[in-house]
């Protein structure tokens, strides 16, 4: 064993110093000399209109510069499974060396060359392009006011800014139109200009950032109405229990005091009717315990992953956000094993190895299947989403050799520090008939209403989030992310116990799958609403 885990880290090592050597440049640690090399990679096209359908950038046919090409490895699992596919450019860029405009290259124009320039000008397709990391985007051309001639830009005009010994700016002007006729030879040229500028390095990612709409009064006016629907509810709800609990206490105590014939006879109704079957074990025990398992390991994923994200700037470095998620859910499994094994041994599960790899497996099991099926579809296109072979490999052995083993030391300690049953009552032998209880009582109705005041409390904010997953934005607003996560667990848990102490009113003992799925509920109307979203509020 110790043999295998040195060969992986030997590969690993091995890797990650070969795509060191590789790349000259000093784009890792973002200092450079004076003229020394600077890498333009070139990273992929696709229409402006949906930022998710991408494709390499030498898929449409432009030349390629003369300089001797460098390889670029992967440096991240998530710059990986994010469909980035960095390709030299070939141009001879090099530190504060300033290059008046030079043709690198000539686009020999057949007819198939003309039509795949057409096609992507018809779909208003734009490219993308890095220089230290910073992100460049231009347009590959235009059609004229009839839309009967096309026309490509082929004159690249890069303007960067650098700070002492980093670049802290670029700028991409597009110019030079040339008509698309076919059989003609179109030269395509570039030029740099450097200049020196007073934006610290630290923040030369501000200029991609949108304050104006991330920080706009409605999204604090949504935060603010969240807070006062919290501060309504969480009082409706104390008011509701407190007056209700104290009344039936009222009555229970005095029932007490009864003798037994007078409690036979007397009228009792309520949720102390089926304290002998309220513990009864949920059904369905091994998926129960293995989802409950699965909600306690996101949610402290979301919240360490949302503090990593306020105070580190995860935005500036390429798939950072999605590599620090996979890390932190590979890191949290003992969570998972630990609450869902001690729920399933509490509720008398004998299967707990079952029970285990069910919950190990259940959350990274319906992503990896739809992001594989995805990734079939993103194959078929050659499109740049598509999965590298080498990076399933890895994911699969994140989930073999890292999330299962840490699963079974959560599972064990689960089970053995608080797996015994400690109800404060006894479960009756027989369970207890559920009473008939009027329609709006039912588990059912509980379940699809349950979810509305949730939702209600985020979706302003998955409004923000979906925009900068279709659109042109980055999400650097992670405060308000992490207010409307405890807004979200403040509203699920007064809903919850509504929701509960009503099923139990009505004497149906079944609450935890009504219990738990009032409040998942949620994410069924945030599906919903990414649909409305996708069709309604995109191009």
């Amino acid at each position: 064993m110790g043999l295998c885990w040195w060969t992986v880290e030997v590969v690993v090592l091995t890797t990650v110093f070969s795509s060191l050597l590789l790349v000259r440049a000093d784009e890792h640690d973002h200092k450079y000399t004076d003229k020394e090399e600077v890498v333009l990679w070139m990273n992929t096209v696709g229409p402006y209109h949906n930022r998710q359908e991408t494709y390499k950038y030498f898929s449409l046919p432009f030349c390629v510069g003369t300089k001797k090409t460098i390889s670029h490895y992967h440096e991240t699992l998530g710059e990986a499974l994010q469909g980035v596919e960095l390709e030299f450019s070939g141009l001879d860029i090099k530190y504060k060396e300033e290059v008046l405009q030079t043709t690198y290259c000539d686009i020999e124009l057949d007819k198939p060359k003309r039509d795949a320039f057409v096609y992507a000008i018809k779909n208003h397709y734009w490219y993308q392009m890095y220089i230290d990391d910073l992100p460049i985007w231009g347009i590959v051309g235009e059609a004229d006011e009839n839309g009967e001639d096309y026309y490509l830009w082929t004159y690249k005009k890069l303007e960067i800014g650098q700070n002492g010994n980093r670049i802290v700016d670029v700028n991409l002007t597009s110019e030079g139109k040339v008509k698309l006729v076919p059989n003609t030879r179109i030269p395509m040229s570039y030029s740099v200009k450097w200049k020196k500028s007073d934006v610290k390095f630290e923040d030369r990612f501000d200029k991609y950032l949108d304050p104006s709409f991330f920080q706009h009064r409605i999204h604090w006016f949504s935060i603010f109405n969240s807070f006062m629907m919290v501060i309504f509810l969480v009082g409706l709800v104390s008011m509701i229990l407190m007056r209700t609990l104290r009344k039936d206490y009222a009555r229970y105590s005095k029932e007490e005091e009864m003798d037994d014939m007078d409690r036979d006879l007397g009228d009792e109704y309520g949720w102390k009717q089926v304290h002998g079957d309220v513990f009864r074990p949920s059904s369905h025990p091994l998926i129960f315990s293995s989802l409950i398992g699965s909600g306690c390991q996101i949610f402290s994923v979301s919240l360490i992953v949302i503090i990593v994200a306020m105070i580190e700037d995860l935005y500036t470095e390429r798939g950072s956000m999605l590599s620090t998620a996979i890390f932190v859910y590979a890191a949290t499994s003992p969570v998972n094993g630990y609450f869902g094994g001690s729920l399933y041994a509490k509720q008398g599960g004998r299967r707990w190895i079952k029970q285990m790899f069910i919950g190990a497996f259940l959350i990274p099991a319906m992503v990896c299947g739809t992001a594989f099926f995805i990734n079939f579809i993103a194959i078929y296109y050659h499109a740049s989403r598509a999965i590298p072979f080498g990076t399933m490999v890895a994911v699969c052995c994140i989930c073999f050799f890292v999330i299962l083993p840490l699963n079974l030391v959560g599972t064990i300690l689960g089970r053995n520090l608080s797996g015994q049953p400690n109800f404060p009552c006894r479960v009756n032998a027989v369970p207890r008939p559920i009473p008939e209880k009027k329609w709006f009582m039912e588990p059912a109705v509980i379940v699809c209403l349950g979810g509305i005041l949730p939702f209600g409390s985020i979706f302003i904010e998955m409004y923000f989030i979906f925009t900068s997953f279709w659109a042109y934005k980055i999400y650097y607003v992670y405060g308000f992310m992490m207010l409307v996560l405890v807004i979200l667990c403040i509203v699920t848990v007064c809903v919850t116990i509504v929701c509960t102490y009503f099923l139990l009113n009505a004497e149906d003992y079944r609450w935890q799958w009504t219990s738990f799925l009032s409040a998942a509920s949620t994410a069924v109307y945030v599906y919903m609403y990414s649909f409305y979203y996708y069709f309604f509020k995109t191009k």
